[in-house]
C-alpha cells in the first residue's frame, strides 16, 4: 500500500500556485497526492504534473468535487453540467498520471431528502443511466470512477458498501470501483471491516479519516481491525488521509468544521502518516 494526502486540507480550491505544497508533502514522507479538481479551469494539468515529478511525488487519485449544480440526479441542467464536469476530470486524470477519479460523483453533496419510494427508484435509474455514460468513457482511457458512500447528512442515495455494490451491478460497468471513507463507515457501517471484506477486490481507494474528522490514530476507529480487513482481501491500493480544519474555510464550511480539534494542518499530516505506517507493517 501507498500513502497520499488529499489536498483538500490545504488548499480549496486547487489551483496551479498550490503546487507549493508539494514540497512539504514530500519531506513529509507521502508517496503521492490525491488532487481535488474543484474547477478544472483553475489547473494547468501539464505544469501540475511537472511539479509533482520535481518534487518525486505522483497523483495517484483525482477527487470530484459534487456540490450544488453537479448532480446526476437532478434537473436536466444538473445532469448536463455533472457529466461535463466528470468528464473532465476523467480527461484531466492520465494527464496527472492518474487512472482514477473518485468522490461522490452521482450526486450533490448535502442532497438529503426522505423521498417516496418511487421517487427514489426514479432518481436511482437517473443515476445508473448516467454513469454508463461516464463509465463508457472513463474505459476508453483506461480510467476507474470510485464511487464513494457518505453518511445520512450528506446524501440519502448512497450510505454504505452494499449500496455501492448495488449501484455498480445496476451500472454493469469494469470501470466502476468502491471508494471507502474510514469517517462515513463510521456513522453508517455496522462494521466497516465487514464493508472492506464485502468490497473486496473492487475496494479501489481508502480515505482515512479520524472519526471526528481529525488525525487518523487520534479517534476512536478501530485502525486495527481495518487494516486486518484490508490484509484480507489483499488490498494493494492506496489510503489517502483526508481530514479538515477551519484554516480551509469553504471546506470547513461543507465539511462542518465548527472548532479546533488539532493543533494544526500539519500535525495531521504528519501524526496521521506516521500511525498509518505504522499499521502497515
Amino acid at each position: 500500500m501507498k500513502f497520499g494526502i488529499n489536498t483538500y486540507l490545504f488548499s480549496s480550491p486547487f489551483t496551479n500556485e498550490s503546487i507549493s505544497f508539494f514540497p512539504k508533502f514530500k519531506e513529509w514522507g507521502f508517496d503521492f497526492v490525491e488532487i481535488a479538481v474543484e474547477d478544472p479551469a483553475n489547473i494547468d494539468a501539464v505544469l501540475i504534473k511537472k511539479a509533482l515529478d520535481d518534487n518525486g511525488l505522483e497523483c495517484h487519485s483525482v477527487c470530484a468535487a459534487t456540490g450544488p449544480g453537479r448532480d446526476l440526479r437532478g434537473n436536466r441542467k444538473e445532469q448536463v453540467v455533472s457529466l461535463e464536469y466528470i468528464k473532465q476530470l476523467i480527461d484531466i486524470a492520465p494527464v496527472l498520471g492518474s487512472s482514477l477519479v473518485a468522490g461522490p460523483i452521482y450526486s450533490a453533496v448535502g442532497r438529503a431528502d426522505l423521498v417516496p419510494e418511487e421517487e427514489k427508484t426514479k432518481q436511482w435509474l437517473t443515476v445508473v443511466k448516467n454513469l454508463q455514460i461516464l463509465a463508457a468513457d472513463a474505459e476508453k482511457v483506461n480510467v476507474k470512477l470510485a464511487i464513494e458512500p457518505l453518511n445520512r447528512y450528506e446524501t440519502d442515495l448512497i450510505n454504505t458498501c452494499e449500496q455501492a455494490l448495488t449501484l455498480i451491478r445496476d451500472v454493469g460497468s469494469d470501470a466502476l470501483r468502491i471508494h471507502l471513507d474510514a469517517f462515513h463507515m463510521n456513522i453508517e457501517e455496522k462494521d466497516p471491516a465487514l464493508a472492506i471484506l464485502k468490497a473486496g477486490s473492487k475496494l479501489a481507494l481508502l480515505h482515512a479519516s479520524g472519526s471526528d474528522r481529525g488525525t487518523p490514530g487520534g479517534d476512536q476507529i478501530n485502525w486495527e481491525r481495518i487494516f486486518v480487513a484490508l490484509d484480507k482481501i489483499d488490498y494493494a491500493g492506496d489510503i489517502v488521509i483526508e481530514s479538515f480544519t477551519p484554516d480551509v474555510k469553504i471546506i470547513a464550511k461543507a465539511a462542518s468544521i465548527w472548532r479546533k480539534m488539532e493543533p494544526s494542518k500539519e500535525s495531521i499530516a504528519i501524526d496521521g502518516l506516521k500511525f498509518l505506517r505504522s499499521l502497515n507493517l
